[in-house]
């Protein structure tokens, strides 16, 4: 059996759902797109897309050696539509993605075997990513066909559609690439039209700023208020643009026990969310990616959905917040009571307006009073 061949069953043997090889020299232009959106400044508080631009160019760019690439695919296509918990105001929506494990442990464990197996056999060297080095798998997975990225910049895949978790092995190996996948998005642009934000200044190119992923993880501050009232009750990243993609029809739910959703992160309350402090937190979400962004980011995240759901019976838990140790979450409940219950909100900003030091916290009464 060629290499190529063996690699990919070995691949296969061990839960993958894809697996296809790409060439990890040949120029590409992802580089120059990569740079544009840095350029553009798209990237925001994502520093570190800027501070390894360089090397995140191309492949070889962080391993000269680097001459092939075996790009691996594991699905994790949702039993349910991912839309429907937008509909319930008081539950809270959290990303497919991140309703059980984090992807990255589980495949970093399976890539290792696979890596070691083959560097063993073959005496190449070899390195493995899954989303956590500078380099650029979606572009690599389209290039080895696994399938290519759409408008919304995301790869989609003719047989799993949105949902694909990608890793990749890089090898000094020169293997026999696969051949490349086209674009299939053809007119549609329904992921451009359901972006809640308007994340999408044109089709293939995104503003992370204006991405509810990017708001509700990676942004450290106080949520943009521009922005709150479209978040919804989004509290932990966005699939309106993966799962309104037509060659969702084609998918599955995943065979991975492990990214089947858990009982509590499937539409919990936001009453109950709002409540965890630390310990809890860290309790609910241990071995979550959820975990990474911490209690306070989180449930400033939770009062925005709280201040979404029209509920005014969720008032009380926004004062309750009220005292809570964390600015964020203040602001964020300071907000939240205004849309909830002006008379409340006036009531509580004249007890304590003039015992808040925070200044981006005072800004929040004066800002929610303004509206």
């Amino acid at each position: 059996m060629a290499p190529e061949d063996a690699l990919k069953q070995q691949a296969r043997a061990l839960g993958f759902d894809v697996a296809r090889i790409a060439s990890a020299s040949d120029a590409w232009p992802a580089g120059d797109r990569l740079t544009d959106f840095v350029t553009q400044g798209y990237h925001g508080e994502m520093g570190w897309m800027a501070e390894t631009l360089e090397r995140r160019q191309h492949p070889t760019h962080m391993w000269t050696e680097a001459k092939s690439a075996l790009v691996v695919g594991l699905n994790y296509g949702p039993k349910i539509d991912p839309l429907e918990p937008l509909t319930r105001p008081e539950h809270a929506t959290i990303s497919v993605y991140a309703q059980n494990v984090d992807y990255h442990d589980l495949m970093k464990r399976k890539l290792k075997q696979l890596a070691s197996a083959f560097a063993t056999s073959t005496r190449n060297d070899v390195k493995i990513f899954v989303d956590t080095a500078p380099l650029m798998e979606k572009p690599l997975a389209h290039r080895a066909g696994v399938g290519w990225q759409g408008k919304h910049t995301n790869l989609v895949s003719r047989d799993h559609g949105s949902w694909l978790f990608l890793g990749v092995m890089l090898t000094t190996a020169d293997l026999n690439p696969d051949p490349s996948t086209n674009d299939s998005c053809g007119t549609c642009q329904a992921c451009l039209d359901i972006c809640p934000t308007n994340a999408f200044p044109a089709p293939y190119r995104l503003d992370a700023r204006r991405c509810i992923s990017y708001l509700t993880i990676e942004t450290k501050g106080p949520i943009p208020h521009e922005f709150r009232s479209a978040i919804g009750n989004r509290i932990y990243g966005c699939d309106d643009c993966l799962a309104i993609c037509p060659w969702n029809k084609f998918a599955s739910a995943s065979r991975e026990a492990a990214f089947h959703p858990r009982a509590e992160l499937t539409a919990p309350r936001l009453a109950d969310l709002a409540a965890l402090d630390d310990v809890a937190f860290r309790e609910v979400f241990a071995g979550s990616p959820i975990k990474r962004i911490g209690r306070d980011r989180f449930v400033r995240n939770v009062m925005i959905a709280v201040g979404n759901s029209g509920s005014q019976a969720l008032a009380d838990l926004c004062i309750q917040r009220l005292e809570d140790a964390s600015p964020l979450v203040r602001g964020a409940s300071i907000w939240a009571l205004g849309r909830l219950s002006p008379a409340a909100f006036e009531e509580q900003r004249t007890q304590r307006l003039a015992g808040e030091t925070d200044p981006a916290v005072r800004e929040e009464w004066d800002a929610g009073r303004e509206a």
